[in-house]
């Protein structure tokens, strides 16, 4: 067994060494079982040290010059070997645990991608309302979120990968289309609980409330489209790290 951990970035020197440290010390559990294990970091078009760190980290690097999430966790896994394709973002930290569990359900044969639910260092009321909220929905309704994704590599390219047409939401339109595979082909998506994937609440610090709000009127309002604009989608596009 191959496995491919992909880390998309975009100008993330700040957060990336520790990331990559805490994906090398989780991999331990696959190396464990005898799985050979490859570590690729996507650097979109960063204009600070990215590319540097990862190469110093051991990761193969790759570029995309096109400055969108979906195009980024794409190039990486064109580059990616692996029988089964890990995306983890820059700013979030897997554990051994969680590993584990992943590598747990792809050995059951039964399951053909799967996610993980979300724990931040989240400390507004609003934004733990928030996480709980997508955490259940996720749960519920088997919607992955980027942060964390584990897809069998064939499963991946036979739905196309990410979508271009979306700046942000792209892990929930993979999901639909992985889901839709798997009841075709008597297997399942599953969201990992028993250990979650912490990621940065940095955009929670570094955007205000009414940014956030803004965003959201403009994503329900415009029943979704507007996350195929990225204009709309600053958030995740203007630099602010």
């Amino acid at each position: 067994m191959r496995v491919s951990i992909i880390v998309p970035a975009f100008n993330e020197e700040r957060l990336l060494a520790d990331s990559l440290v805490e994906i090398k010390k989780a991999s331990a559990v696959f190396a464990l079982r005898g799985w050979a294990v490859e570590l690729i970091v996507c650097d979109n078009n960063s204009t600070d040290n990215t590319a540097g760190i990862a190469r110093t980290a051991g990761a193969t690097v790759v570029f995309e010059p096109l400055n969108q999430i979906a195009r980024a966790r794409n190039t990486g896994a064109a580059a990616a070997t692996g029988d089964w394709l890990l995306f983890v973002d820059a700013d979030s930290h897997p554990t051994r645990e969680l590993f584990g569990d992943a590598a747990e359900q792809i050995l059951s044969g039964r399951v053909l991608a799967g996610g993980a639910t979300i724990q931040m260092d989240a400390t507004t009321f609003a934004a733990r309302v928030t996480l709980g909220l997508w955490n259940l929905v996720s749960r519920w309704r088997m919607l992955m979120a980027g942060s964390f994704i584990f897809v069998e590599a064939a499963a991946f390219r036979s739905v196309g990968g990410f979508s271009h047409e979306w700046f942000a939401g792209e892990e929930l339109d993979l999901s639909l289309r992985l889901k839709k595979l798997a009841r075709n082909t008597g297997r399942r998506v599953v969201i990992l609980h028993r250990h979650p994937i912490w990621t940065s609440a940095r955009k929670i610090r570094l955007y205000t409330p009414w940014e956030h709000i803004r965003l959201m009127v403009r994503v329900v309002t415009s029943g979704g489209r507007s996350l195929r604009n990225r204009e709309d989608t600053h958030l995740w596009y203007d630099g602010r790290r």
